[in-house]
């Protein structure tokens, strides 16, 4: 049950210049920002916090919108997007920005490292929020991005496909930061539409080799059955068995969180 997976999280608050969020909690260790995907805060995406917070690190999962530990399903992920649509915290489309709700999670990370030190701050950022990891980067908190897979700017015209959602000044600290060592692990499947394969070249000309990018094959008959569709690597479309390819994803993604995070 959702709601019995819940309460294994403290349930706290957490506020900045004016906007409060409530946030979920969970283990010990360096810090853990993991961002649910649309519709929210989904009894798998808690299943992804367990494992987060089961291989040794404190999980900070911020509920941004959507009921808490509800099931998913395709009427409340498109009543969550049209709320996130009109919401002043996100911008879905690309006007050379990062969505204002970036200032409030670069602020929560900085009080997560306060708190719980390490080498930095985690963040794992899923579909909507699959970008965001990438934009806290530019806050010298944040060492370990994880960007499954980063839907926005939504990509309605060809020009919009290559589009970050970032600007110019968040580019030069990032592309600074990366060029000092910090690598970003980005996560999707290969046909999945709503991830042009222009975004992950962007992210390579941005970053160069401190990006890592995991493409997992969706084509028709691949071997693995994903659906051409398939979207959410750690999640939804989640093949939970040793040697597939999303399990590898979800591994890679503990590993790569630990080893950085850690002093």
């Amino acid at each position: 049950m959702a709601s019995d997976l819940l309460t294994s999280f403290t349930r706290d608050s957490f506020s900045y210049e004016g906007v409060t969020h409530a946030v979920y909690r969970k283990g010990n260790g360096p810090a853990v920002i993991i961002i649910a995907e649309v519709p929210g805060i989904t009894p798998k995406v808690l299943d992804f916090a367990n494992r987060v917070a089961a291989s040794g690190m404190a999980v900070c999962l911020p509920s941004l919108f959507g009921t808490d530990g509800k099931e998913p399903s395709l009427p409340y992920a498109a009543k969550t997007m049209l709320r996130s649509c009109v919401s002043r915290e996100f911008t879905l489309f690309a006007t050379g920005s990062s969505s204002p709700v970036i200032t409030w999670l670069k602020a929560l990370a900085r009080q997560e490292h306060s708190h719980h030190g390490g080498a930095g701050v985690g963040v794992v950022g899923m579909c909507l929020t699959g970008g965001f990891g990438l934009a806290m980067m530019a806050d010298d908190s944040v060492i370990a991005p994880v960007l499954s897979q980063p839907s926005l700017p939504i990509a309605l015209k060809k020009r919009n496909r290559s589009s970050l959602g970032l600007s110019q000044d968040e580019r030069d600290k990032i592309a600074a930061r990366a060029a000092a060592g910090v690598c970003v692990l980005g996560l999707k499947f290969t046909h999945d539409p709503l991830v042009p394969a222009e975004r992950f070249a962007a992210l390579r000309d941005l970053l160069g080799d401190n990006f890592v990018g995991v493409e997992i094959d969706s084509s028709p008959g691949n071997p693995y059955g994903h659906p051409k569709a398939a979207h959410s690597v750690l999640t939804e479309h989640l093949v939970d068995e040793q040697g597939t390819p999303t399990r590898e994803a979800l591994d890679q993604v503990l590993a790569f969180l630990k080893e950085r995070v850690q002093a």
